[in-house]
């Protein structure tokens, strides 16, 4: 027997143990998964001058008669992470103040909407950085750690769970509350206008027709354990992250690079393309972003796997999507049902991809979920039961 065969370490498996959503279609990840089964969608057109000048299409929180996150004396932001890792928490017995429990945060803008309505000061500065956020959200649960915190643009969210499977598997923590959030103000959706990715009316992800992203708020929080009184949970088998390095906005034209994070995430995992049950595609409705990602899932072998987009019910949440849409996955998988793609009708991208049209019953046993952003980073996760 070789030596490297007698201390070869063995990684812990990293177990999902309570989950939450926190969105305009429901409070609870129940709630939310209850809402897309029957077709329901957050986004609305709104006419709000605080955040555009026009109409728009967005799935918002009305905050005027959300109790929940008018109770917590911070921002709204702030108070959406909190609402959400409260939820999560309700549902299992963790010990937060214990040194091996570390939460990470996950968003792209954070407190950003408070340049809009500030003084530009020293203060200011302050509020803004995402560090003070999450001092903040720490502390209010009495977290003994510093938390972490994950923005890179709209793989934020998957990161960020891939940074919690790393630090448990270290053996440095036994628990991570991965916990995302984005809200939309005036700034994010200029930005994205400014681009001209704005649909004008609600999105079509992968569909002939798409023109553009639709925005959405919301909150996530899925909790992580290498406990082995966990054993028999859905588990996070492993992920990968790129960068094509393409253009500042645009992604990758050959979908290589997400191809790459994609196989890498199947080869830690010790599977193949055959052992994919569904894919949670990013899916923004862009005409470039769709067109890469199906590129991509044809070049790992993945094009005749079932895929969806959540976007036609929640908008591009931002530093919260990959999360929600993780989480959606896992109850995917719990309930072996595959939600729709709402807004999709005809393919639209060059390599055709299985698109679902309608609520499918299938057994299912693992799903990918895959994201890409801006700067070209790409991530890629897979979960199993």
């Amino acid at each position: 027997m070789r030596n490297e065969d007698i201390y070869q370490p063995v990684t812990p498996a990293v177990y999902i143990v309570a989950d939450n959503i926190y969105s305009p279609i429901g409070t609870t990840t129940a709630q939310n998964f209850e809402a897309l089964k029957q077709g329901i969608s957050g986004i609305q057109k709104h006419q709000n001058p605080a955040i555009s000048d026009g109409e728009f299409y967005a799935s918002l929180f009305n905050y005027k008669e959300n109790k929940v996150l008018k109770q917590f004396k911070n921002s709204k932001f702030e108070n959406l992470l909190i609402a959400s890792v409260e939820a999560a928490l309700s549902e299992v017995d963790i010990d937060v103040e214990n040194d091996k429990t570390i939460l990470i945060i996950s968003s792209t803008k954070g407190n950003i909407s408070l340049l809009e309505t500030n003084a530009a000061d020293a203060e200011l500065q302050n509020k803004i950085a995402l560090h003070t956020s999450a001092r903040i959200v720490a502390g209010y649960f009495g977290l003994a750690n510093q938390p972490l915190v994950v923005s890179n643009a709209c793989i934020s969210g998957i990161m960020a769970v891939l940074a919690g499977m790393r630090l448990l598997q270290s053996g440095k923590y036994e628990t991570a509350i991965v916990v995302g959030a984005d809200e939309i103000s005036k700034f994010v959706l200029s930005g994205f206008q400014s681009f001209q990715a704005i649909s004008d009316e609600p999105c079509k992800p992968f569909d002939q027709n798409r023109n553009g992203i639709t925005l959405g708020e919301g909150a996530a929080t899925m909790i992580l354990s290498t406990n082995s009184k966990y054993a028999g949970r859905i588990k996070v088998l492993g992920g990968a992250v790129s960068n094509d390095a393409n253009h500042i906005s645009a992604p990758s034209r050959t979908g290589e690079e997400l191809s790459g994070a994609i196989n890498r995430t199947l080869s830690m995992s010790a599977l193949t393309a055959e052992d994919v049950d569904l894919i949670s595609a990013h899916g923004t409705a862009t005409s470039y972003n769709d067109e890469m990602e199906a590129k991509a899932i044809a070049l790992s072998g993945l094009d005749t796997v079932p895929a969806n987009s959540l976007k036609g019910y929640y908008g591009h949440t931002l530093g919260a999507a990959g999360l929600i849409e993780s989480i959606i996955s896992v109850q995917s998988l719990k309930q072996n049902m595959i939600l729709p793609t709402l807004g999709f009708e005809t393919i639209g991208v060059s390599s055709p991809i299985n698109i679902c049209t309608q609520l499918t019953p299938k057994r299912l046993k693992t799903c990918l979920k895959t994201a890409s952003g801006f700067g070209g980073c790409n991530a890629a996760v897979l979960y199993s039961k």
